[in-house]
């Protein structure tokens, strides 16, 4: 599996706080079958602010200590922060793509986000949207989603919403959200081996769809890497799902 998401470069942001628990992390996601990590801190003027100086020292920190998974660059970058510079935009990409991870704010529906993130495209980026089923305003209507389509915009889903660790309202979203066809990754954003713990196999259960959750888990992002077309969405198992 690869997973996408997650804060486990040291110090940066409220993931990993130590060396040694970016390392812990890295063994529980290696555990779980997850053999590609990015390492997605938090971009947030706000409260953390990283710089992509920071994110490439702490990456390269965590590589020098040799962890048991293939660790990617990459950030979580809020909205706020897509009017930087495409060369440092560039470089908060996924390991080296032109993928760009953006946070779905927890509270509120930003008007402009499908411009901001049709404007990203235009720049030759690829927008990954993050978490949106644990947005308010997505868990009552999931269909504000279906216009980022048409920017070719692809939807990230966290691992705990599916199989339930984040609540009723955040599973129900989920579930919706893959009727319409709008789910293209799971990720774990895992921030320690306790907190939304580390892996997607617990998804991968929750699914009940093994063709599918390889989709979810392996194939898209293994495209999203590679720079690549996004295969076809194999049939559903209906009545199998989230079980």
């Amino acid at each position: 599996m690869i997973d996408l998401h997650s804060h486990v470069l040291p110090g940066l942001d409220d993931g990993a706080a130590t060396l040694e628990e970016s390392l812990e992390l890295c063994a529980a996601v290696a555990a779980d079958g997850v053999e590609v990590l990015a390492a997605t801190p938090h971009v947030r003027a706000v409260d953390y602010p990283t710089t992509p100086e920071q994110m490439e020292a702490a990456l390269a920190e965590l590589l020098a200590a040799g962890p048991p998974v293939t660790v990617i660059a990459g950030g979580e970058l809020d909205v706020g922060e897509l009017d930087r510079p495409v060369d440092e935009l560039m470089r908060f990409c996924l390991g080296g793509t032109r993928a760009l991870l953006v946070e779905t704010p927890y509270v509120g529906w930003p008007l402009d986000l499908a411009d901001r993130l049709f404007r990203l495209r235009v720049q030759g980026f690829q927008p990954i949207l993050a978490h949106p089923e644990r947005n308010f305003d997505v868990q009552e209507r999931p269909e504000l989603l279906e216009p980022l389509m048409g920017a070719n915009v692809l939807i990230q889903v966290t691992a705990a919403s599916i199989d339930g660790r984040l609540g009723g309202r955040a599973s129900r979203a989920s579930r919706r959200l893959l009727d319409l066809g709008l789910m293209h990754l799971v990720a774990s954003d895992a921030h320690t081996p306790d907190v939304r713990a580390a892996g997607l196999s617990g998804a991968v259960r929750a699914l009940g769809d093994d063709r599918l959750a390889n989709w979810l888990t392996f194939e898209v992002p293994a495209a999203v890497l590679a720079g690549a077309d996004i295969p076809p969405r194999p049939a559903r198992q209906r009545r199998r799902f989230f079980r």
